[in-house]
């Protein structure tokens, strides 16, 4: 028999939910909240989930269970006035600079203040000058716009494991800090932005580089080129106007152009590079058995996590550069002789790309291979900026030499893609039955940690597939102990993949599954599947690789 209770003086039933909030929601009662996030354990720190009870008692929906027979309600005068003192409170000990604040119109306290008519606040303004840290290149941080909210510090230990960040001190006192109040670059920080993607205000933002891709395009000495992350093309969508998860590749393109980029190009050809390169080291390593597991090596922040928590294994991570690199590699080689400075640009869904773009490693001459790694989130505000209606664009191709993609590419973009690709590049079997075949393995999905094994040459490859870097420790720590048992491990710091990268949009894990299924209907409809068949990459190797293939395409990561 179902279990029910009374929310409003309407029946709700209970149906495995673990508190009482989640069934609040399912009657279509939206709570607002500040610190409650599924993926995260309960903090209960902000207190604007209170309900009354019938006997007049509140408490927080967030950490009570439901029970047989409860009566609650969610919008009595006494709560009311009970979550207008909280934000009146908050608005009180927080920066108010908010029509030039990076989070503007996206603020979670702004839009609660509005929808509960504040107007004016009774109290003082009690916060502190701007502390801005701006060390990191990939987020920045202001401790006068924190609410103590506490999301970003459980994102970082829960989720990522990283551990960056924390509460310091007490009291009044309290701030969110890395330890001893270091500079965030100089902390174990690897990056990854998804503390930025959960914060409810502007404390912690995207590292915006928009005003400087302004001036490039602005410049008539410059040729400015740009590639797009499979993961873009929907993760822009419903925040342009179309459907959740809809590939909007075309229309992303013709707004580059109207942007004033001179050519556009797809990620995709890098990520084919990729393939080919990093199932040449597999297959090479399973042979002489050295060095095994291979590590993959697409996600800069997956990279630094283990430069800086693993160095000593760092010879296991592949030599291959990331797509976005061997794509910027070859793009300036291609281009080398335009009378034009040559300013090559990535729109990616991922904060650690700021960091990759500029390590010393991706430099030749003193010139990086790609110049501007822009988020999703810095496109979407070029595009307001610049007034174009994006839903009403006609979508256009890519340019050529590399207007060919391949699926095995564009699935780079959610987590199992890499693997995948290098399945269907190393398979003996090419038919269409065993490329399906593929597909239910054991790659797919959005779980954290998956694992599968496939026959290649005759022998049987163990494979593990992790996103969210606290899922990677305990495989990394068997490493280090020698008791791993897999041959290639794929790894992405954001939970899910680049569809959740912290340039993206924020969304909720549907939305996030939505878009991975985005790119495997991209992938269905792609004419070809496998790397080896795309013909526009296969002819670079007669040309601009020949002879350079380690240079352009590698790259060495030294513990040092």
């Amino acid at each position: 028999m179902s279990a029910f209770m009374m929310v409003d003086n309407i029946p709700v039933e209970i149906a495995g939910e673990e508190n009482i909030l989640a069934v609040i929601r399912k009657a279509g009662v939206e709570l607002p909240t500040f610190c409650y996030y599924s993926e995260l354990s309960v903090y209960g720190a902000c207190r604007m989930c209170m309900v009354e009870d019938r006997r007049g008692n509140i408490q927080a929906a967030c950490s009570t269970p439901p029970r047989e027979g409860m009566e609650i309600f969610t919008n009595t005068p006494r709560l009311r006035k009970y979550r207008r003192n909280v934000l009146e409170l908050l608005l009180a000990s927080h920066c108010r600079d908010c029509t030039t604040c990076e989070k503007s119109g996206k603020c979670k306290l702004q839009q609660l203040a509005h929808q509960f008519g504040i107007h004016n606040i009774r109290f003082g303004q009690l916060s502190d000058e701007h502390q801005r840290d701006e060390s990191s290149l990939c987020i920045s941080r202001d401790s006068a716009k924190c609410i103590l909210c506490g999301d970003c510090v459980r994102m970082c230990e829960e989720i990522q494991g990283v551990g960056a960040i924390d509460f310091v001190g007490r009291g009044s006192r309290m701030k969110v800090a890395p330890a001893f109040h270091e500079p965030i670059a100089n902390s174990s920080c690897v990056g990854c932005g998804q503390c930025a993607a959960v914060c409810p205000t502007g404390a912690i933002v995207v590292k915006n580089d928009v005003e400087r891709m302004w001036a490039e395009l602005a410049d008539p000495k410059t040729k400015c080129v740009v590639q797009i992350a499979p993961a873009v093309r929907v993760g822009i969508s419903r925040e342009m106007g179309l459907g959740t998860g809809e590939n909007a590749m075309g229309k992303v393109t013709a707004a580059l152009r109207r942007l004033g980029f001179d050519e556009v190009y797809d990620t995709t050809t890098g990520a084919d590079l990729t393939v080919l390169e990093e199932a040449n080291e597999l297959a090479g390593r399973l042979a002489s058995g050295q060095k095994l597991p291979l590590l993959t090596s697409c996600c800069p922040a997956w990279v630094q996590f283990v430069e800086k928590n693993y160095p000593q294994l760092l010879p296991h991570v592949s030599t291959c550069r990331s797509p976005m690199e061997m794509f910027g590699a070859v793009l300036k080689e291609q281009l080398k002789t335009s009378t034009r400075r040559i300013v090559s640009v990535a729109i990616m869904p991922c904060t650690a790309k700021k960091f990759e773009v500029a390590r010393p490693e991706f430099k030749r001459n003193g010139v990086s291979d790609v110049d501007y790694a822009i988020t999703t989130q810095e496109l979407i505000s070029m595009i307001r900026q610049a007034g174009i209606v994006f839903e009403e664009l006609e979508p256009e191709s890519v340019d050529m030499p590399f207007g060919v993609s391949t699926g095995a590419g564009v699935i780079f973009g959610v987590t199992g893609g890499v693997t995948e690709a290098v399945i269907r590049r190393l398979s003996d079997d090419k038919s269409t039955g065993a490329l399906r075949a593929i597909a239910f393995n054991g790659v797919r999905g959005m779980e954290s940690v998956k694992e599968t094994q496939v026959e290649i040459g005759g022998k049987t490859v163990r494979i593990a597939i992790v996103s969210g870097l606290a899922n990677a420790r305990p495989l990394m720590d068997k490493l280090a102990q020698g008791q791993c048992d897999y041959d290639f491990i794929e790894v992405m710091a954001c939970p899910g993949g680049c569809v959740s990268g912290a340039g993206q949009p924020f969304a909720a894990k549907a939305e996030k599954a939505k878009r991975g299924q985005g790119l495997y209907q991209a992938d269905r409809m792609s004419p070809i599947k496998r790397s080896e068949e795309n013909y526009a990459v296969t002819a670079l190797y007669d040309s601009v690789l020949k002879g350079r293939v380690h240079e352009l395409l590698h790259v060495e990561y030294v513990n040092e």
